[in-house]
């Protein structure tokens, strides 16, 4: 959602959680590679043989803030400890096993799925294990970089990359055999309602002076939700469900979409979701990323909105030629986008008071740029 976040550690069994270093990591690694059982008395899920990798192997971590455990073994295997491990079941096991199913890779090539049990003795879902990808740059840092200088061609490979994802999410597999559904005339009360809530979420938390431009600004948000309300008829797929651009690395062989763990700050959402709530989330971030440029690089403000806009742009006619080039267009449904979109900056406001107080200029920063010159009202 943000280009930082963090949470309580936990184990992924009752003992510890594996660190860079110890060991633990290359060991379970090595035992996958020759196709045993995962130490410790753990279930595995296989999707793709994993390279041969000795148990000696040299492990490390990662240099960013991460809300998991992250161990990079032999740089060939990531192993993702879940800290602490959900209950399952979870979206990514389940997205791996269909995106390799209908032959999606523009992604970390997913190799296992590690589960155990709680204390309790529910079923968890305790690490992921993946491909490590060789140079990739997270794209709250790649991006950055291209807002600076002003580029905006990456965003047509971003939008043919989430095309291409929602093109295969909505192709049938073992695992998801009717990946598409359509909404109903109930849309109002899932959707449009659920914005609701984010709105008034958000300005129940957002203080100072930013809450009471909120405040001024509340009727208008709302308006921009009622689209919402009017989608009966939109196709549904299982969406990535926390597309941004912290989300979509740059490595040495182009672009890679991760983390399938789903929103963290959403509970209780269907899965099955309109494909523009992906593309809205990930126009967003690109706003969010100027507003990083603005005051973490010293961009020039105007140029870097205007910067902004155009790639979105850019993003959304990659987007719609993608989708047109797997002869899937009607899954886009271009009315939710711009509700979706004031819905998303609600929730960053909510994650920012509630996990990440700094955070708080990006969405306010995009809101702002969106309702300009507002002549306030006094008593």
């Amino acid at each position: 959602m943000n280009p930082s976040s963090t949470e309580p550690d936990g184990p992924p069994s009752p003992e510890r959680t594996p660190t860079a270093g110890d060991g633990a990591t290359a060991a379970l690694v090595a035992a996958l590679s020759r196709g045993d059982d995962p130490p410790g008395g753990q279930a595995v899920v296989r999707f793709h043989p994993l390279p041969p990798v000795r148990a000696t192997a040299h492990e490390r971590g990662f240099d960013v803030d991460q809300t998991n455990n992250s161990v990079v073994v032999d740089e060939r295997v990531v192993v993702k400890w879940l800290t602490p491990p959900p209950p399952l079941p979870q979206p990514a096991p389940q997205m791996f096993a269909h995106l390799t199913s209908v032959g999606f890779t523009a992604t970390a090539l997913p190799y296992a799925a590690l589960t155990g049990r709680s204390a309790g003795g529910a079923e968890t879902l305790v690490a992921l294990v993946t491909a490590y990808l060789p140079e990739a740059a997270d794209g709250w840092e790649w991006c950055v970089e291209e807002a600076v200088a002003g580029r905006t061609a990456f965003a047509a490979d971003l939008g043919r990359l989430a095309a291409g994802l929602h093109a295969a999410m909505a192709t049938p597999s073992p695992a998801f055999p009717e990946p598409v559904r359509v909404a109903d005339g109930d849309a109002d009360g899932g959707w449009a309602a659920r914005a609701r809530d984010a709105l008034a979420r958000a300005l129940e938390l957002t203080c100072g002076e930013d809450g009471a431009w909120l405040a001024r600004h509340a009727s208008e948000l709302a308006a921009g939700l009622r689209g919402l309300g009017r989608a009966a008829g939109t196709p549904l797929i299982r969406i990535h469900g926390d597309l941004h651009v912290g989300q979509t690395l740059r490595w040495r062989e182009g672009y890679a979409v991760i983390d399938f763990d789903g929103n963290p700050t959403v509970t209780g959402a269907d899965p099955f979701q309109p494909a523009a709530r992906d593309l809205a989330q990930l126009g967003t971030s690109l706003e969010h990323v100027a507003q990083v440029a603005i005051l973490r690089r010293g961009a020039d403000p105007a140029r870097a909105l205007a910067w902004a806009a155009e790639a979105r742009a850019v993003l959304l006619t990659a987007y719609r030629e993608g989708l047109a080039a797997h002869g899937r267009p009607e899954l886009l449904e271009e009315s939710l986008l711009g509700p979706f979109e004031i819905e998303q900056e609600c929730r960053e406001l909510i994650y920012a008071a509630l996990h990440l107080p700094r955070w708080r200029y990006a969405p306010m920063g995009v809101l702002r740029a969106r309702f300009p010159h507002r002549t306030e009202e006094t008593a």
